[in-house]
């Protein structure tokens, strides 16, 4: 079984002066087990047993707190707000105000900037030994983002090997708001090798293509006859060795899936033939995105001091589309005074048959 450091308070920057961090530890009794902290309200761990039994760590990420703030690769399991993906040009209109946010992606915003949900201390309560929540309050002007901003994550950990993750927000003014945990999946085990030999389902006819910045071409485009075809179990090296402009744009796959939004829809598998884990994903949102850790660059150490190279971490980060706030004929991400914003994920575990 993987031990944690508690993070230390001395290795903190001074905007997190006065704030200590935690990890807490939810288990079931099937034998699984995620351990979270309040930095980033973000998955730090997920044991599942493998085939043979033994506790299998399956999620990137790192012992201290320390190796989280000095990382390159920022967005290891963390909640991501306050708008998932890229905002082209890092800025949106609404109501005819003109926002302009950081430029952390070239010319496009990403995952709400540096200084995004990922990189607060998020308050937290725990209740009960299987779930826990965390809040937090994202000023007027956040990221150049209009509105005061409640946001609650929580986080339950089932006896049927379900990690269950729930968001609500509301705000004071109109905004725009798009949530979704970035949690690297290896199902080997993290620091394991590649995950290019992972079996990967995703059962959408349509994908994304973007332009060289990443951004949407258009609303969606066919799978069939491309490397972006998961219709049937197909394993990511088979699909990725083919040749496509697309695959060339992002160093591999990086696409967001556009899938039919309900209460709980499948909206990916994957598995390690080695290991026999496998991972479902269901969700209510309506786009998943597929992310095979192009830009992971070895230059991070994580757990045990292993490397995390290239295509070493999958994502399958439920949420809206990227570009949204500048695209109309995409669902809607703005977020009215008052409504409510609700979304739920849940990342299932089980064992191949």
């Amino acid at each position: 079984m993987t031990t944690y450091r508690l993070p230390d308070p001395a290795q903190f920057k001074a905007k997190y002066r006065n704030k200590n961090t935690h990890l807490i530890v939810l288990q079931n009794q099937a034998g699984m087990q995620v351990a979270l902290t309040d930095y980033g309200a973000r998955i730090v761990s997920i044991i599942v047993p493998n085939q043979q039994g033994e506790p299998t760590d399956v999620a990137l990420g790192f012992d201290n707190i320390a190796d989280y703030l000095n990382a390159e690769a920022k967005f290891l399991g963390t909640t991501v707000g306050r708008y998932a993906n890229r905002i082209a040009n890092a800025r949106f209109e609404l109501d005819g105000q003109e926002y302009q946010l950081e430029k952390n992606n070239g010319n496009n915003c990403l995952h709400g900037g540096s200084d995004g949900f990922h990189d607060q201390v998020w308050d937290r309560q725990t209740s009960l030994e299987h779930k826990v929540d965390f809040y937090y309050t994202a000023n007027d002007g956040e990221g150049g983002f209009p509105g005061n901003l409640n946001v609650h994550v929580s986080y339950e950990l089932t006896d049927d090997n379900e990690l269950k993750i729930a968001y609500r927000a509301v705000t004071d003014q109109k905004t725009v708001l798009n949530l979704t945990n970035h949690a690297y999946f290896n199902l080997h085990g993290e620091g394991q090798g590649e995950i290019l030999d992972h079996y990967v389902h995703i059962p959408s006819s349509q994908f994304i293509p973007t332009n060289e910045d990443q951004i949407p071409l258009n609303t969606g485009e066919s799978v069939a006859n491309t490397p972006f075809d998961f219709r049937v179990e197909t394993q990511i090296s088979e699909n990725l060795d083919l040749n496509h402009p697309q695959l060339a744009v992002a160093k591999g796959f990086d696409h967001s899936y556009v899938v039919s939004p309900s209460d709980s829809q499948h909206v990916a598998t994957a598995r390690s033939a080695s290991s026999g884990i496998q991972l479902d994903v269901f969700s209510s949102e309506p786009s998943v995105h597929f992310y095979t850790g192009n830009h992971l660059l070895g230059n991070d150490k994580g757990k045990a001091g292993r490397t995390y190279n290239p295509y070493t971490g999958l994502c399958f980060e439920t949420q809206h589309f990227p570009n949204s706030p500048n695209l109309p004929d995409f669902p809607s991400v703005v977020l009215d005074k008052g409504q409510e914003y609700k979304s739920k994920t849940i990342y299932k575990f089980s064992l191949h048959k």
